[in-house]
C-alpha cells in the first residue's frame, strides 16, 4: 500500500496510439529532454522508455510505448504485448492520435475498451489544420468512447502540452514520490546509447534496412583516468546485402552513422566517447527467440 500523501501527487501516464502518431516527440517535450528516439518513419520505438516528469508537488512516470498494431514476426509480437501491458500497468492513458487520421482505430479502442483506465485522448498535430477542421473529430470523439478529457496539441511546437500535466495531475492519487526527484528515468546508460545509434539507422538509411537492424552495446567502459569512454556497439542485420549497405563503399555510410551517433550520445551522456561500430548477419533475428532475449527484447 502506498504511504499517504496529501500534498503530493504521484502515478504512472502511458502514452500509448498506433505507430508514428508523435508518442516519443511527445514524451521528449513533456520532459523538456531527448528521452526517445523521433524519426519520420513508423516503428521507430521497440521497447518501453520511462521518463519521469517532477515539479513541486508531483512525480508523473511517462511511459513511452510501441506502437500498437497487428504484429506479423516475433519482434513487432513481443512490441505490441509491451504496449499492452503496460496499458494494465498505468494509472492513466494518454491515447495519441494523428490528426490526419481523422477517425479513431477499431484495433486501439477494443484493446481500451477492456483496459477500464482513465483515458485521455490526445490529438496531436494540430497546427496543420484549422480549427475548423478539428471539431467535427473532437464531436465524433466524444460520440464513439467515453473519454476523461480530450486534448488537442502539437507535440512538435509544444502547443498546448501543459495542458497535459494539469489535466493528469488533477487525476493523480495522493502519495510520495515513486522515484528520486533529480531522477529522469531509471533505464541504464546503455539504452539511451543503443537507442542513439539505432536513431541514425532509421535516420540515415531507407526502405527496409531500418526495420531489418537492431542495435546492443558489446561493451561499455566508462573513461576511469583515460580521456574518453569506450563504446563498441553491435548492429544486427539479417542478410550480408543489408550489411554491405549498411557499411557502404569504403565504410563511407557506417562512418557517418557513427559520426552522427557519437555526437548525439556525448550530448546525453555530457562526456566524450570514443564509438565503434560493428556489422553482423544474423538470419531471421527478428523471428529467433533467443537472439531476441539476447539483445535485451525479453
Amino acid at each position: 500500500m502506498r504511504e499517504q500523501n496529501n500534498h503530493f501527487k504521484s502515478g504512472y501516464a502511458a502514452i500509448i496510439g498506433k505507430p508514428n502518431v508523435g508518442k516519443s516527440t511527445l514524451l521528449n517535450t513533456l520532459l523538456s529532454t531527448k528521452m526517445s528516439a523521433v524519426t519520420h518513419k513508423p516503428q521507430t520505438t521497440r521497447k518501453l522508455i520511462p521518463a519521469i516528469y517532477n515539479d513541486s508537488d508531483s512525480q508523473i512516470i511517462f511511459l513511452d510505448t510501441p506502437g500498437l498494431f497487428e504484429p506479423n514476426y516475433e519482434l513487432q509480437k513481443i512490441m505490441v504485448k509491451i504496449a499492452k501491458q503496460t496499458i494494465g500497468e498505468a494509472d492513466i492513458i494518454l491515447y495519441l492520435i494523428d490528426i490526419e487520421q481523422k477517425a479513431l482505430d477499431e484495433y486501439v479502442l477494443e484493446t481500451l475498451k477492456r483496459a477500464n483506465k482513465l483515458i485521455f485522448l490526445i490529438i496531436n498535430k494540430i497546427d496543420t489544420i484549422d480549427k475548423k477542421s478539428l471539431l467535427p473529430i473532437i464531436d465524433n470523439a466524444q460520440k464513439i468512447f467515453s473519454f476523461r478529457e480530450i486534448i488537442p496539441i502539437s507535440a512538435l511546437k509544444a502547443i498546448n502540452t501543459d495542458d497535459i500535466i494539469s489535466s493528469i495531475k488533477k487525476c493523480l492519487s495522493f502519495g510520495p514520490p515513486l522515484f528520486p526527484q533529480d531522477t529522469i528515468s531509471f533505464l541504464p546508460e546503455r539504452f539511451f546509447v543503443s537507442d542513439a545509434i539505432r536513431e541514425q539507422v532509421f535516420l540515415q538509411y531507407g526502405k527496409e534496412i531500418p526495420y531489418c537492424t537492431a542495435v546492443y552495446i558489446d561493451e561499455f567502459r566508462e573513461a576511469n583516468g583515460e580521456k574518453k569512454d569506450y563504446i563498441r556497439a553491435i548492429i544486427l542485420v539479417e542478410r550480408d546485402s543489408q550489411k554491405r549497405i549498411l557499411i557502404g563503399k569504403k565504410g563511407d555510410a557506417i562512418k557517418n552513422l557513427g559520426i552522427a551517433a557519437r555526437k548525439n550520445i556525448e550530448q546525453f551522456l555530457d562526456r566524450p566517447v570514443f564509438l565503434e561500430l560493428f556489422v553482423k548477419t544474423k538470419k531471421k533475428w527478428r523471428e529467433n527467440v533467443t537472439i531476441l532475449r539476447n539483445i535485451g527484447y525479453l
